[in-house]
């Protein structure tokens, strides 16, 4: 027999002091920081200790004695367990100033630069049914409470369609009721589980990686039209003949889907990148608007997700880059070409990178629907395409727009962009953290003059930045 473990201590009383990372929340209890999720400043707690370390541990909250007046009453029914939307207990305001000092924190920690003051960050509309697009999977080992484990001889269905649990890679949360996009989602996703329950579809096992429905995916649109995307793993005629009726049953039930897409995956992971996308019914795209453009997004495309903020983010970064109508323009990280089409009509010549080759495809259709003319996209690795000979070859930027992936910018890029030497570098970032590290590489001959944060995700520790840099 092993040792027992040490029994980990409950902590009662404790003050929680502060908004940490990750959307967890902190107390100190002997000089020692605590980690507690689903709690905020101000309440007075009960904690089980999950985990000790010499300088930390983590923590949850058995017992409440006192509300903070920073707190308020989440509105989801799976809040707490789905694991997203962790701020949703704390007042939407009090969530700005998290985000606005955790931007403070990292440029001014990690940074250790020299800044203006930083503006304001501009809150969310919309803090509910803000997003365009959600991810569902399938699985037949669904999550359960501990209530329901105690009881689980008597539970006969163990299949979910939901959300995946953190640190529970082949668990998934039965979700009736998400509150992040139109209710429509929510009517689509349960109608396919209800239907799939009643004809006693297989629902997908991630060990055995086998089973007939696998995930889902939703996207809606500022123009009214919603896309549907499923996911199957057919094994037999019967198998195809099961998933038809399935996609038949929704074009007759919603006929608000206007692009009803299907994929056989075969593969061990739910990316389908890689997998040849069918139209079952209606287009295999939607589109964007902004301003008085239009985005063709397919089930593929990269597109903000939340539209709305989107605009504000984009027009942040086209007032920052200070455009007259005569610059070459660099739009690094280009995606579906959205900032590049964006800033275009005020810009001499936008040239688009992006690592993903359909985005670029997109990026150019995205240029041609709209009848712009003066855009290049080109296709592969930021560090590869991005060079010397690139710049000599398609002239020196007057202005760098970059809005790189979480992990910040590779240092070849960082060596070219400081090269090409543009008069202006907008830096437009999901990770404050990168980012600060970035700029630093930066400051040899760049000096940060406007830092605006944009809060495109309510509810969650997620924030944007753009940072205006001008050459010394």
């Amino acid at each position: 027999m092993g040792k027992d473990k040490k029994k980990l201590p409950i902590l009662e009383n404790v003050r929680i002091t502060a908004i940490a990372a990750e959307g967890k929340a902190l107390a100190r209890v002997d000089e020692r920081v605590v980690f507690v999720p689903y709690v905020v400043p101000g309440d007075l707690v009960d904690l089980q200790v999950k985990k000790k370390k010499h300088s930390f541990m983590e923590a949850v909250c058995i017992n409440i004695h006192e509300y903070s007046p920073l707190r308020t009453t989440p509105v989801c029914q799976h809040y707490g367990v789905c694991g997203g939307c962790k701020w949703q207990c704390l007042k939407y305001e009090e969530q700005l100033k998290a985000k606005q000092q955790q931007i403070v924190d990292n440029l001014t920690r990690i940074g250790k630069i020299q800044l203006p003051e930083i503006s304001p960050i501009l809150g969310s509309e919309k803090i509910f049914g803000y997003r365009n697009k959600l991810e569902f999977g399938f699985s037949n080992r669904r999550w359960m409470t501990e209530d329901e484990i105690r009881d689980s001889e008597e539970i006969s269905n163990r299949n979910a369609l939901g959300f995946h649990i953190t640190g529970a890679f082949d668990k998934i949360l039965d979700i009736e009721k998400c509150h992040l996009m139109d209710d429509i989602t929510n009517r689509v996703r349960n109608e396919i589980r209800d239907y799939a329950l009643r004809h006693n579809l297989t629902f997908y096992d991630l060990r055995l990686n086998e089973g007939l429905l696998r995930s889902m995916m939703v996207r809606n649109s500022n123009t009214g039209e919603f896309m549907v995307l499923l996911q199957f793993r057919m094994e037999t005629a019967e198998d195809r003949q099961e998933a038809m009726a399935l996609l038949q049953h929704l074009a007759d039930t919603f006929p608000e889907i206007t692009s009803l897409l299907y994929v056989d995956n075969h593969k061990c992971n739910d990316t389908f990148g890689d997998q040849e996308v069918i139209c079952f019914k209606g287009t295999d795209h939607i589109f964007e608007e902004m301003e008085n453009l239009r985005f063709k997004v397919g089930p593929k495309s990269f597109y903000q997700t939340n539209t709305d903020q989107a605009y504000n983010l984009y027009k942040v970064a086209r007032d920052f880059a200070g455009l007259t109508g005569n610059e070459l323009v660099y739009d690094l990280y280009t995606g579906t070409g959205t900032i590049a089409n964006f800033v275009s009509r005020k810009a001499g010549k936008v040239i688009g990178i992006e690592y993903v080759p359909e985005a670029i495809e997109d990026a150019k259709v995205n240029s041609q629907i709209n009848g712009i003319g003066n855009t290049l996209f080109f296709a592969g690795d930021m560090k590869d395409i991005l060079n010397r000979e690139f710049i000599e070859q398609y002239g020196r930027p007057d202005v760098i727009i970059t809005d790189p992936p979480r992990a910040g910018m590779h240092q070849d890029v960082i060596d070219t962009i400081l090269f090409a030497a543009p008069k202006r570098i907008v830096y437009v970032s999901c990770n404050p953290a990168t980012q600060a590290r970035d700029l630093q590489l930066l400051d040899c001959d760049y000096e940060v003059k406007k830092v605006q944060p944009v809060d495109m995700f309510p509810h969650t520790q997620h924030v944007e930045n753009v940072v205006l840099l001008e050459r010394r």
